[in-house]
């Protein structure tokens, strides 16, 4: 067998590249003086290996696939492993909300219980905003034919929004809970304590008129309270948080800086006129300081 000395496979070796390089140079040369000869040869080269590549891609991707199908096997075994775990969780919820309302059942039984009238609603898009008397509010379309009422409860899908105070054939403006003429009864849910949201025209109303021995919680649900027979009890209104030591406020739940569709709930209750919105003049014979405060009052509380 024909063996090279160590000297020629060395000087070989530090030629391989240099030749390489000039090689690529005279390549290069040989393709700017005629182009459509270097373009003919790339095309034959590349039918030559087009083959030779569909050939290589086809395991390649197949080996790719593998992998893919490997990895997404060992996520869907977590994922059935995560919904086990839950529905065993469900399935516990599910347990003691039966034992609930069975004892629910027998207790309304025993106290011949009679339950409440399922409220009325319209669903209606809101079409506009701030453009009303009042500095925060939201104009609404509603489809024609449907019946309207001021004082009807405005909520969309995380908790309430306000109340209706304009009404005409296919519209209603509803004030918005932020409102700075808002007022809203509520009850700390934690301390049972009754408490006013009384809006700001910020993004969060103040909460005040709490007991002076009760500090409402950082991050304590605040729900309706059917103080005055303005709103029915129960209703999620937000959660309280402090923006400095000793002023508490409430972030709502709904989503107030874009209102998009609501629901209009007509809970039966006493209609209660809508305050009057900065700005308004008082009617005649009514000077400033003999309007009668009872009423006024009733008004605030009555409207969100």
């Amino acid at each position: 067998m024909f063996s090279l000395s160590i000297q020629l496979r060395q000087a070989l070796g530090k030629l391989t590249l240099p030749l390489l390089l000039g090689l690529a140079c005279l390549v290069m040369l040989l393709g700017q003086a005629d182009r459509r000869l270097a373009e003919t040869a790339r095309s034959q080269v590349a039918d030559l290996l087009a083959p030779l590549y569909g050939l290589l891609a086809e395991p390649i991707g197949e080996v790719r696939g593998l992998g893919r199908e490997a990895r997404s096997l060992v996520g869907v075994a977590q994922e059935n492993e995560r919904l086990r775990a839950e529905n065993i969780r469900l399935r516990r919820w599910y347990d003691v909300a039966m034992a609930l309302a069975a004892e629910n059942a027998t207790l309304k039984a025993n106290l011949n219980w009679m339950p409440e009238p399922v409220p009325s609603f319209v669903t209606a898009r809101a079409v506009a905003d701030a453009s009303g008397v009042y500095a925060r509010s939201v104009l609404l379309s509603v489809p024609l034919g449907r019946s309207l009422a001021k004082g009807m409860v405005a909520v969309d899908a995380a908790g309430l929004v306000g109340r209706v105070t304009e009404i005409g054939s296919r519209s209603a403006r509803v004030m918005l809970l932020t409102d700075m003429t808002s007022r809203v009864p509520v009850m700390l849910e934690a301390s049972h304590a009754p408490a006013i949201v009384a809006g700001t025209n910020a993004a969060a109303p103040r909460l005040m008129d709490y007991p002076e021995d009760i500090r409402p919680l950082e991050g304590e649900r605040v729900v309706t309270s059917n103080v005055a027979n303005a709103f029915p009890a129960g209703l999620p209104v937000g959660t309280v948080h402090y923006l400095s030591p000793g002023q508490p406020v409430v972030e709502p739940y709904a989503r107030l800086d874009h209102v998009t569709v609501l629901r209009l709930f007509d809970y039966g209750l006493s209609a209660i006129e809508a305050p009057e919105a900065p700005g308004h003049i008082l009617p005649k014979g009514h000077a400033a300081g003999h309007v009668e405060d009872q009423p006024f009052r009733s008004a605030q509380i009555g409207h969100g």
